[in-house]
């Protein structure tokens, strides 16, 4: 894992918040993401997180705080404005096209990268038809990243469902992001499933990528992160390295209350 010391700091949160009907939902949370780490964001249910992700990823605008990214300023930037600046994301609920392949899908995250013009996709110059080449040969090699090379020309709607959200996985990737979001990559996913996007999410940050993560597996997020980020109820109750949280009685009490001291440790050991 890599020393937060010397990798470069690619995004930055000050103090982002948010209220619906008088609730703060998000209330000044702050952190930093590095390249090459992983920094996972938990909480019990309702702290927050998602809610922090849409603030972040343009989906929400933020009513207080700022968001930097490579050192610009893009607080409330709309999401197609931010992935062109550098960041993509993966949501909760599978958000693949069905009646597409594989390798369709990931073509469509790759669209922010093509150089082509409406005028040449409608009269089918001869340079969408390289340009469409070249996507769908990039497209490949993300679907072999992620260990899909098999499914290339299957239909989403024919794919198991772990296969499916490292699909997801590629379609983001194939945007060049430096940071990458995710949204419970591994919800809903069997333990092969679950080992397949652990391995995959260490090593897109070994490759240098900025990954900021939410996700209810405890396990999974004690194996792989650098940092880990506790909300509760909106508001940030901790940060710090795996072993910082796990004993952090205000991280035990959050997730099962005061006498929950040992069945906290199984749950986040």
């Amino acid at each position: 894992m890599t020393n937060a010391n010397v990798a470069t700091e690619r995004l930055s949160v000050d103090g982002i918040g948010i209220s619906f009907g008088g609730v703060k939902a998000v209330d000044g949370v702050s952190f930093t993401a590095h390249d090459g780490q992983v920094l996972s964001i938990i909480g019990p249910n309702g702290a927050g997180k998602t809610t922090l992700f849409n603030l972040v990823s343009g989906v929400y605008q933020p009513k207080t705080g700022r968001v930097t990214l490579s050192g610009a300023q893009v607080t409330a930037l709309a999401p197609n404005r931010l992935a062109e600046r550098g960041m993509s994301r993966t949501f909760q609920n599978l958000q693949v096209f069905f009646r597409m392949t594989a390798r369709e899908n990931v073509m469509v995250g790759r669209h922010l990268k093509e150089k082509r013009g409406l005028l040449a996709h409608l009269f089918a110059l001869p340079s969408t038809g390289r340009q469409n080449r070249e996507s769908a040969a990039i497209a490949d090699g993300l679907l072999a990243r992620v260990g899909l090379t098999d499914y290339a020309d299957t239909l989403a709607s024919n794919m198991p469902y772990g296969a499916l959200k490292r699909l997801e996985i590629a379609r983001a990737l194939a945007a060049e992001p430096q940071v990458l979001l995710l949204d419970e990559p591994a919800a809903g996913c069997n333990p092969v499933e679950t080992e397949e996007i652990e391995k995959l999410v260490r090593r897109i940050a070994d490759e240098g990528v900025a990954v900021v993560l939410v996700e209810h597996d405890m396990k999974l997020v004690m194996r792989i992160s650098d940092r880990i980020l506790v909300l509760d109820q909106g508001r940030q109750l901790a940060e710090g390295t795996g072993e910082e949280i796990r004993r952090n009685p205000k991280v035990i009490e959050a997730y099962l209350g005061t006498h929950g001291t040992r069945e906290a440790n199984l749950a986040l050991d």
